[in-house]
């Protein structure tokens, strides 16, 4: 596989798929890049430690600063205490609200990504009104205040002759 494929999977992959988090994921929030690689994260237990982006994200995904992550744990090394999995994007963070698995302690951050958070509304409604096609008394309310044409009124305007003068054609000959 080349590296254009290579690139072009990946960012595929991050963009269209739903992350199914598996017993040992941690989800976190990346607070800082440290370079080379390595970013500094902030768990859902609240600590703050440095994780390595694996090189299939590397110059295919970046990361910007709180942004969630997905980290794996791993075991060998003092400094870097896991590996970043998966990155989320915004509808990601609402699938796994929706299946109960968000941590609490960054429950205000993903009550900001949703559609109610962005329009500045507050709503329990399963779907929004202007996603609802018009009720009926509503086209009624429309339709009382177009007018109505005749065929008579029609056929008048059509036999209505105008004498118009262009000065840049010449005449048309007369009948």
């Amino acid at each position: 596989m080349s590296a254009a494929t290579k690139k072009r999977y990946i960012t595929n992959k991050v963009g269209s798929e739903f992350y199914e988090l598996v017993d040992e994921d941690i989800i976190a929030q990346v607070r800082q890049s440290r370079g080379n690689n390595l970013h500094e994260v902030l768990d859902q237990n609240g600590d703050s430690y440095v994780v390595s982006m694996p090189t299939k994200f590397r110059k295919s995904v970046w990361l910007r600063r709180d942004q969630f992550v997905v980290v794996r744990p791993i075991t060998e090394g003092d400094k870097v205490k896991g590996e970043i999995e998966y990155i989320l994007d915004q509808d990601n963070v609402l699938y796994i609200r929706e299946l109960g698995k968000w941590p609490t302690c960054f429950e205000e951050n993903a009550l900001k990504m949703t559609r109610e958070a962005k329009r500045g509304q507050t709503s329990d409604k399963m779907i929004d009104d202007d996603m609802l096609p018009p009720s009926e008394s509503e086209e009624e309310d429309e339709s009382e205040g177009e007018e109505t044409y005749d065929e008579d009124d029609v056929d008048d305007e059509e036999e209505e002759e105008f004498d118009t003068y262009n000065p840049n054609r010449m005449q048309a000959p007369s009948k």
